[in-house]
């Protein structure tokens, strides 16, 4: 008797958990979507955990429960955010027809990234990073890891192979421009130069990675 009032127990209490770790996981989802949102409308400085916290509809204690500290909150944001973009991507690509059009494609999709909301958000953090230590140390190790999974990703979705001589030189180089897209359109809208430079990129990456050697 009492095993199987041991076993019903048991299985009550798993399904308790479970709907809690759900609320749980949506509750920290909540909060990393709304820091990314309110550093890239507002900036780093009026982006505070409370704020971040009201944004997502829950206390600020439950807010550091899942994040103890400010720089984790903004860290784990971007980190976020930024897989979610590049997964994204991944499934767009994945989608595409192979021919003419599809690196154009692809690179259109990179400077979206690196022109909305998402660059803003980083790009608060990355101002702070430089006199904050704290802030720092996160910036730095978070920006080595998002920087070789942007890489990673576009190796797959351009199907190219970084073993092969010039092509990690190459797609870096297409990924410092989509940052430097990032920061053109900071201030005003560059939609239209854009465009132009997305398009002369793309035939200039085509033939990069149809050379010889590459």
């Amino acid at each position: 008797m009492s095993e199987v009032l041991n076993d019903e127990l048991g299985t009550l209490a798993h399904g308790l958990k479970a709907p809690q770790q759900d609320r749980s996981r949506a509750t920290r989802q909540r909060l990393l979507e709304a820091a990314v949102e309110s550093l890239a409308e507002v900036g780093y400085a009026a982006t505070t955990v409370s704020v971040v916290a009201t944004r997502a509809g829950v206390s600020r204690g439950a807010a550091q429960h899942h994040f103890p500290t400010r720089a984790d909150l903004f860290a784990a944001a971007v980190e976020y955010m930024t897989e979610v973009r590049l997964a994204e991507i991944r499934a767009q690509a994945s989608a595409l027809p192979s021919g003419a059009g599809r690196t154009e494609a692809i690179v259109g999709m990179l400077a979206d990234v690196y022109t909305g909301p998402l660059f803003r958000a980083a790009l608060h953090l990355w101002v702070a990073a430089s006199t904050e230590e704290a802030l720092r140390a996160q910036i730095v190790r978070l920006e080595a890891h998002v920087g070789r999974q942007a890489h990673r990703a576009l190796l797959e979705v351009l199907e190219v192979s970084e073993r092969t001589p010039g092509v990690r030189e190459t797609v870096q180089g297409v990924l410092d421009m989509a940052r430097g897209l990032g920061l053109a359109d900071l201030l005003t809208d560059d939609s239209a130069r854009r465009r132009g430079i997305v398009h002369q990129w793309s035939r200039i990456l085509d033939q990069a990675l149809r050379a010889p050697g590459v």
